[in-house]
């Protein structure tokens, strides 16, 4: 059965609730179904990766190309397309249940700044220089999809971009981090909370 939610098409008996959250000072509506990653509340990495940028990325964000990698219903895309409005950010996903939950919430939230539509990582994005490339990457999909969506942000980047991607130090961020410096040269710890930890890379050249 194919009812995980870093599949396409999760086989799941649908039970769509909708619930409200407050993302950098927004109250934002979403709908959630089975089939989606975190689907009761945003999970507490997303909420410390949108305060990690806020908090350090905040000038830099104010009017960016934005790449939400594996946005599910799209609690990052849409608090950053929400906060800063002379953002664009585009949004994708593997699984179609979760881009049209990310459309509708975008509708619901009215947030029109938002591109979202279905990515296998990068295989649908032919962007090249964006801002950002964020992440909260699926880790049950296994290390060779984290690391592939780790190493791929360096081609959608234009120098002086970053890749920020928040994972727990018990699911490989000693490992991610290594990746990255791997394929950037650098990564620092933007920050950390709970055993959560933000880390960004720039491309340097």
């Amino acid at each position: 059965m194919t009812n995980y939610y870093y599949t396409e098409n999760p086989d799941v008996q649908h039970d769509e609730k909708t619930w409200s959250f407050t993302l950098l000072d927004h109250d934002l509506n979403f709908t959630t179904d089975n089939g989606v990653f975190s689907k009761s509340r945003v999970d507490f990495g997303s909420c410390v990766m949108l305060d990690a940028l806020a908090e350090n990325e905040a000038e830099l964000l104010a009017q960016a190309k934005i790449l939400d990698v594996g946005c599910g219903y799209g609690p990052i895309g849409l608090a950053l397309a929400k906060k800063w409005p002379a953002n664009h950010v585009d949004m994708v996903d593997v699984n179609n249940l979760a881009m049209d939950l990310a459309k509708k919430n975008a509708h619901n939230n009215g947030i029109s700044n938002v591109s979202i539509f279905p990515s296998n990582q990068y295989e649908g994005v032919t962007i090249t220089d964006y801002d950002f490339v964020l992440t909260n990457p699926p880790i049950r999909a296994g290390k060779p999809v984290v690391h592939g969506i780790l190493s791929g942000a360096y081609d959608h980047l234009k120098v002086g971009g970053r890749l920020v991607v928040v994972i727990q130090k018990k699911q490989g961020a000693p490992s991610a981090q290594k990746k990255m410096v791997e394929v950037f040269g650098n990564c620092q710890v933007l920050k950390k909370n709970k055993g959560y930890f933000i880390l960004e890379a720039v491309k340097e050249a």
